[in-house]
């Protein structure tokens, strides 16, 4: 559809590297462009990307089972499995309540953020009531999907210092970022934290101990640099700090101009973009459950204890395998396509770090290069986004095409570790 010369503004329509770049961030969620969306893109071409957006972030199994309820009323048992491993849901007993109460708090989430903007558009920027609306709906459709896509070339560069459009898309991005279980978990028990999964309490530490320090540490890296901090009063440095914390749970935005921040704000934004948010929601990385089971089998081994006790519970050793392997697999994809962008481009290490992890944790902020990158680098960064957003140990399961069953063990013996 992006190829269609109505989606492009001007004569003749997009290539097939702008379009299939566009539509893979678009339905990755992350917000990386290869030409600037609000000047390149006309507003169907725009509809096209916001649709994109919004079937990327509710998963594209829960969207098919979304249409199998609306069409023939009921889902098959493959169609039921399909979209509980998508929402990560434990059991299948409700399936079609799950997908119907994910669609519906994506909606409301959407809808609260949307209403925040319109009227800020409108009435504190005299935007046109119907621009502001198309702007404020298509902003918050892109934050609570963490895409990142803004209908200006600045990004949000220009509202850096005004809280009533940075905050509203901050909550729709953390929100997002939670992830579908633990909203809903929320939604029926928030008053009581003790029913809580082990899940929704990492989650909710992990994110808000994430946001506080990229808060702090971006803050003051950037407080006396003079292209983007050192102009800003406090209390706008404050705001304009905690916003790209917030960016770095995979969203993509930036109040900012990314490119001009100190090479320590990217290492910084490196690590928080890795890890990411929580799993089974909008965003991507390793996920915060996966860094957080790290941190408490490394807390575990130092402490000499045998088993991993999180929130007074049991962390299954299962769980432990799964954690290094998708870690191993993340920190393996990152390397390999940074040295191969490095040996085609030889731009900096800090600066195709940072394009990559961008792309792998669909994350969508940028130092400036993505746009001329060669088109095989360029391909890279589709396969890495796709890559990010299936999650490394869902694809590297998915290229095991048979189980091989052991029917024997062998005997154990310990190598010298350290």
């Amino acid at each position: 559809m992006l190829l269609l010369p109505i989606s492009k503004v001007g004569p003749g329509g997009a290539n097939l590297m702008e379009a299939l770049f566009t539509a893979t961030s678009a339905v990755c969620v992350t917000g990386l462009i290869v030409v600037d969306t609000p000047v390149f893109w006309t507003p169907f071409g725009h509809a096209v990307i916001l649709l994109m957006i919004q079937a990327g972030g509710l998963g594209i199994m829960i969207l098919a089972s979304l249409v199998g309820i609306a069409l023939a009323r009921r889902l098959s048992i493959r169609s039921r499995i399909a979209a509980a491993s998508e929402a990560k849901s434990i059991g299948m007993s409700d399936v079609r309540g799950l997908v119907k109460g994910i669609l519906l708090i994506s909606l409301v989430i959407e809808a609260a953020t949307a209403v925040p903007l319109t009227l800020r558009f409108w009435l504190g920027y005299d935007f046109a009531f119907g621009d502001a609306l198309w702007l404020g709906v298509f902003h918050s459709v892109s934050s609570f999907n963490n895409a990142g896509f803004a209908l200006f070339s600045d990004s949000l560069m220009s509202y850096a210092t005004d809280p009533i459009i940075c905050l509203p898309i901050c909550a729709a991005i953390i929100l997002g970022g939670l992830g579908f279980p633990v909203i809903m978990q929320l939604r029926k028990e928030f008053r009581r934290p003790l029913h809580w999964s082990m899940n929704t309490n990492i989650v909710l530490w992990a994110t808000a101990v994430l946001l506080v320090f990229g808060t702090v540490a971006i803050t003051a890296i950037e407080w006396s640099n003079s292209r983007t901090f050192g102009p800003l009063g406090v209390a706008d440095k404050l705001l304009v700090g905690f916003f790209q914390s917030v960016q770095t749970r995979t969203a993509g935005f930036n109040s900012v101009d990314t490119s001009q921040m100190d090479a320590a704000s990217w290492l910084v934004m490196d690590a928080l973009m890795f890890i990411g948010a929580g799993p089974a929601g909008t965003a991507g990385g390793i996920k915060v459950t996966t860094f957080a089971v790290l941190f408490f089998i490394l807390y575990t081994e130092l402490r000499g204890e045998g088993a991993v006790n999180i929130f007074g519970k049991r962390l299954s050793r299962a769980v432990h395998r799964q954690a290094i392997t998708i870690v191993l697999l993340a920190v393996g994809v990152v390397v390999a396509a940074t040295l191969v962008i490095m040996v085609m481009t030889e731009i900096e290490l800090d600066r195709v770090l940072f394009e990559v992890i961008s792309a792998f944790a669909t994350v969508g902020m940028s130092t400036g290069i993505t746009a001329s990158l060669p088109p095989a680098a360029q391909l890279i960064l589709v396969l890495l986004m796709f890559i990010g957003r299936l999650g490394p140990l869902t694809l590297g399961t998915a290229l095991v095409l048979r189980q091989r069953p052991i029917l024997y063990e062998l005997p154990k013996e310990r190598p010298v570790i350290g």
